[in-house]
């Protein structure tokens, strides 16, 4: 009996809910973990893609926008402000805050870029009232690209944060990504 690979539904979702208008936010890794887990579009699993040194860990829960294509070939990357961590595969339904734009140079010295959006999960208590990056805490913004930084760097990487933009910024960049992504599967 031939194998069959069944395509995670991450892969049909839209960026944005129909109905609320909310950004589809897929976690991949959970706040506090040291291990970087990756959805991989192929297997329809997520796999473990690295291990963080001792002392490091994500800041808050991460994953991608399904249906997007970064300049990078990958989702767009999010993360996602929460009251407590989620855990791999969770659809958060989640408030654009806004985007860190930056340049990430790869191994091979190649430059590309590679923002991260800024997201908070809709239903969040914490952090009810924030709707855009400057709600947030100056050292706060700066501890989040302190993190993509660090976590470059352990992986060979250069990671130069270019700015910060608010939640219309970020709005067009994942709807350039889900056109980019959309133009690919057509061919």
């Amino acid at each position: 009996m031939p194998s069959r690979r069944r395509q995670h539904n991450s892969a049909r979702l839209p960026p944005f809910d129909d109905e609320s208008g909310t950004l589809n936010a897929v976690v991949e890794t959970i706040a506090g973990s040291r291990n970087k887990f990756a959805y991989d579009e192929k297997l329809g699993l997520f796999r473990l893609k690295g291990v963080l040194p001792a002392g490091a860990s994500f800041p808050f829960d991460f994953g991608f926008v399904p249906s997007t294509k970064g300049e990078d070939g990958d989702p767009l990357d999010v993360l996602v402000l929460m009251d407590e961590p989620a855990f791999a595969g969770c659809l958060v339904p989640a408030r654009l805050l806004g985007v860190i734009t930056a340049k990430q140079r790869e191994r091979d010295g190649t430059v590309e870029q590679n923002d991260r959006l800024i997201a908070v999960a809709a239903d969040s208590h914490t952090h009810e009232g924030v709707h855009t990056l400057g709600d947030l805490s100056p050292q706060l913004l700066d501890e989040i690209e302190h993190f993509f930084i660090s976590y470059n760097e352990i992986r060979g990487k250069t990671f130069t944060p270019t700015g910060r933009k608010g939640p219309r910024a970020a709005r067009t960049i994942v709807e350039r990504a889900s056109q980019r992504r959309a133009a690919k599967r057509a061919r």
